[in-house]
């Protein structure tokens, strides 16, 4: 693996990301997110541009994942399993389990999962029942950087590209 072209989508250029300016309570906590998978920004960014009655705009970086797992204290969910259902569920209650790591890695609980994660959550689907569920589907995928330090140092922005 060497470095990597990672994407924000939203409705600023971000040149510097803040890792504690978004909400706490996120799949994998407060920090900045981005994707290798283009779509999936894209499609984030024209939903914020919709809630927000402004310009899409795809954020553009170079991650430097390499030197990421090597230097910081890392998190990878390869899979919608039981240890990424659990970590989800703790952060959505507020447990700030995302704070004993610098990098998180995994599946978004987005409109494809989060019916099921939530009926978990309100004890209304069983551990196996969501597990199986969960199987069904191929993650996508994002990267959540918790700590300013590495962010600066492993994350550089790129440029935007025109949407």
């Amino acid at each position: 693996m060497s470095d990597m072209i990672v994407y924000h989508g939203g409705t600023e250029i971000v040149e510097a990301p803040i890792c504690k300016f978004g909400r706490k309570n996120l799949d994998f906590g407060q920090g900045f997110y981005v994707t290798d998978m283009r779509k999936q920004a894209l499609d984030w960014a024209f939903l914020m541009a919709t809630r927000r009655g402004k310009e899409p705009v795809l954020n553009r970086y170079i991650l430097k994942k390499d030197d990421i797992l090597a230097n910081a204290r890392c998190k990878i969910f390869k899979a919608y399993d039981r240890d990424w259902l659990e970590f989800i569920v703790a952060s959505r209650r507020g447990q700030q389990v995302a704070e004993a790591y610098d990098y998180i890695e995994g599946g978004v609980a987005n409109d494809r999962v989060v019916d099921t994660v939530n009926l978990y959550m309100l004890g209304l689907m069983d551990l196996d029942t969501a597990l199986g569920r969960l199987s069904q589907h191929r993650p996508n995928n994002q990267m959540c950087l918790l700590c300013q330090v590495i962010t600066d140092k492993y994350l550089l922005h790129d440029g935007i590209e025109t949407i």
